[in-house]
């Protein structure tokens, strides 16, 4: 069966369209306006074997802040939609990645039930032109609108840039590992409740 999902969200702030196959290649095509986003995006589907197609047109003259926010709330509800009853999932996963001098570290349970935690000290205060808090930004939407549990933790780094990456790719191999079909659980929902709804 076919773990894919079809997501258009549109407001008065953005028009975000977000396609997404979890049991791609990790093959993206991105168009947010925001070329820092996007390299993390491209991370994100490349690390997590994910195909991800995302399109958002958002009010950039004002800043990126509602297209980061709306997108992670998109992709959120595109995995959500993709991964239908979590039957057979692993449910959990976590990974350690460097980024030369930066570290940082993801753990996710695909819960039903949000919650996000991320530790990050970042050096300054933007990467290029794009403002460091819209990684926590994006992330929290990401994990509300997914109903997962997301801990992010990047202990040292001395490069914004590799902050934010190492935090994306860890992520992302964490997600890579939630979402896999365990052969050893069969149909079963990894969950003594029997669901993972909520």
């Amino acid at each position: 069966m076919a773990r894919t999902a079809s997501i258009q969200r549109t407001t008065g702030e953005t028009d975000v369209r977000i396609e997404l196959d979890l049991d791609g290649t990790g093959q993206s095509t991105l168009a947010t306006g925001v070329g820092f986003f996007d390299h993390m995006l491209d991370l994100l589907a490349r690390h997590a074997l994910i195909d991800l197609t995302v399109e958002a047109k958002g009010d950039l003259h004002v800043d990126a802040h509602h297209t980061v926010e709306d997108v992670g709330l998109a992709l959120g509800q595109a995995l959500l939609q993709a991964i239908g009853d979590k039957a057979g999932i692993r449910r959990y996963g976590s990974a350690k990645v460097p980024m030369d001098e930066a570290l940082a570290e993801a753990i996710i349970d695909l819960s039903g039930r949000p919650a996000h935690v991320l530790t990050v000290d970042f050096v300054g205060t933007t990467i290029g032109d794009f403002p460091v808090e819209l990684v926590r930004e994006f992330w929290k939407s990401f994990a509300n609108a997914g109903k997962l549990n997301l801990h992010q933790h990047a202990p040292y780094g001395d490069n914004d840039h590799h902050l934010a990456e190492a935090i994306w790719k860890s992520t992302a191999v964490a997600l890579r590992a939630a979402v896999e079909h365990d052969p050893r659980r069969g149909s079963d929902v990894p969950s003594t409740k029997g669901t993972l709804a909520d």
